[in-house]
């Protein structure tokens, strides 16, 4: 997870812009291999390839900002300090 935590978050979601989306025109390519992966039509070696390539950026960049979500935490409260 170091590696994860040293990427600067700017440089994930530019990337993710980019390289996650293209080609814009007619639709991003991760959008057109999700979409077949949902049918059962992602069978060929250059698809896998392509969804994988794609879909990386964003992956990263969700457990980049999972990561760094500040955790909530349910005040605990000790019975022994009620009047």
């Amino acid at each position: 997870m170091k590696f994860i935590d040293s990427l600067p978050l700017f440089s994930l979601i530019v990337v993710s812009l980019t390289l996650g989306l293209a080609p814009f025109v007619p639709e991003p390519h991760v959008w057109t291999k999700l979409k077949m992966l949902v049918a059962g039509d992602l069978v060929r070696p250059i698809d896998i390839f392509d969804l994988v390539l794609h879909g990386t950026p964003w992956v990263l960049l969700a457990i980049k900002l999972m990561r760094g979500a500040p955790r909530t935490t349910i005040p605990h409260e000790d019975p022994r300090e009620r009047p």
